[in-house]
């Protein structure tokens, strides 16, 4: 009876996803939910003891990575830099390699630390453009944008300041730069299958003479704006990348170590030592610093185009950003309360008989990011609950942390862009298709991302690469 109650609740978030309903107010109601069945007296308990405290906890250390990204996405989008590198990818790859484009493109904005939802808005307007010339079909356009701004710098490429990247970091002490080698290796499969099964289903719907379709659209192109030179376009992004790995290799120096704590003659009316343990946030305050960084250049680079717009761009990237952030930190506090009540021992009980930790920690992560349609909330259900027990099982294998956070944040982007997913129903709407259009097409990219994880784990056992 408890297992049934975890997988109701489990279920019912689910449904509440697919249906559209606000994750934030719904993801109480599946945890408490099932903690009234369980037991109705600890209801108000749990909502302030554990739901509420996983979930501030998630905001007090990931919002500003949220923020800062949408803040940095928006400002190189107001400023023209996005189009100017989706043109100069199209001058240099060529029209007839739309695919290639279109996934170089979003990958170049995802790695170089833009919100892969503003990635599709940013990119959208160029990419029915460039189908629509070359004929192919429009609706092979969400896959190849999944491709590029979905899979592999979301997760898989080392040093990707994504969320999804930072968030195992916490758990394990490791970076974003954790297992370099497994993580290139599993992004260049994902980037050769992909492609090829795009390319394939390009060449299959064109034999049969289907061309881009009958699409009324009213698109905002490049063509008619001076554009600035996709040399200084490319420079934030490339010192986002930079940035965040010197202040990695860095921060560790300044501050001497471990732990850091501020002296009390700097803060005279603090009555207690404020300290940091500089290992559990040296990921996020180097994405922050790149971040910020980042932002600043574009505003010295390009002032005079994001002035104009900065105030009202700033408030709606920040709102989306709360958005964002609170919809996964809601998620983060559902798993917390799930993982305290006795039908989740029976599952990780279960999840125990598989005797590999990587394929458990894989299975598990990879399960709840389907299951909630979110790969930091999946991931963050994973780790809030079972975080514990997959070290266990690394350190007892010998495995380093490094290869379980590149396995786990790889899986987070596995089965996550299933129908409910928000970035799979964000694209679509943006593109102007349907689930029955255009699904085939992310669903494939979804099993390709799957089977990548399993893959870098086969790698690493036959080779002990890391």
């Amino acid at each position: 009876m408890s297992f049934l109650i975890v997988l109701a609740a489990l279920a019912f978030l689910m449904v509440a996803a697919y249906r559209g309903y606000s994750v934030i107010l719904f993801a109480p109601i599946a945890a408490l939910g099932a903690v009234l069945f369980t037991d109705p007296s600890a209801v108000a308990p749990v909502f302030s003891g554990i739901f509420m405290e996983k979930m501030v906890g998630f905001v007090k250390l990931y919002f500003p990575v949220f923020m800062l990204g949408a803040v940095f996405g928006k400002v190189i989008e107001m400023s023209g830099f996005s189009r100017s590198i989706v043109q100069a990818a199209i001058r240099y790859i060529g029209r007839s390699r739309a695919n290639a484009v279109i996934v170089a493109v979003c990958a170049l904005l995802t790695y170089g630390g833009v919100s892969l939802f503003v990635v599709v808005f940013a990119v959208y307007p160029f990419a029915a453009e460039l189908y629509r010339q070359s004929n192919i079909p429009k609706r092979l356009m969400p896959g190849a944008i999944a491709l590029g701004a979905f899979s592999f710098t979301m997760d898989s490429l080392p040093g990707t300041p994504q969320i999804q990247n930072i968030i195992p970091t916490t758990f394990f002490k490791t970076t974003g730069w954790a297992a370099p080698v497994l993580g290139t290796i599993g992004s260049l499969f994902i980037i050769v299958i992909g492609l090829s099964y795009l390319e394939w289903r390009r060449r299959a719907a064109m034999a049969k003479g289907e061309g881009y379709g009958d699409h009324a659209e009213a698109l905002e192109t490049a063509a008619t704006q001076t554009l600035p030179h996709p040399l200084v376009a490319v420079l934030p992004l490339v010192l986002v990348g930079i940035a965040n790995f010197v202040f990695t290799k860095m921060i560790p120096v300044w501050y001497g170590g471990d732990a850091y704590t501020v002296p009390a003659d700097v803060l005279p009316g603090v009555h207690t030592p404020v300290t940091a343990t500089v290992k559990t946030v040296l990921a996020i305050w180097s994405v922050e610093a790149a971040l910020l960084l980042g932002i600043l250049l574009v505003i010295a680079t390009a002032f005079r185009r994001v002035s104009q717009r900065f105030a009202a761009g700033s408030k709606e990237a920040v709102a989306g950003a709360l958005l964002a952030a609170m919809n996964t930190a809601s998620e983060y506090g559902f798993g917390g309360v799930i993982a305290a009540l006795p039908g989740f021992i029976v599952v990780s009980d279960a999840l125990k008989g598989i005797p590999n930790p990587l394929v458990n920690a894989a299975v598990s992560v990879s399960s709840l990011a389907g299951i909630t349609g979110s790969a930091s909330g999946g991931m963050s259900i994973a780790l809030a609950a079972m975080s514990d027990l997959f070290i266990q099982g690394a350190q007892a294998a010998q495995i380093p942390l490094e290869v379980l956070h590149r396995v786990v944040a790889m899986a987070s982007g596995g089965m996550d862009t299933l129908p409910h997913n928000g970035a799979v129903i964000t694209l679509l709407a943006v593109t102007g298709l349907t689930h029955r259009e255009s699904y085939r097409e992310i669903f494939a990219i979804t099993i390709i991302k799957t089977l990548a994880v399993f893959f870098v784990i086969g790698v690493f056992y036959a080779t002990g690469l890391v």
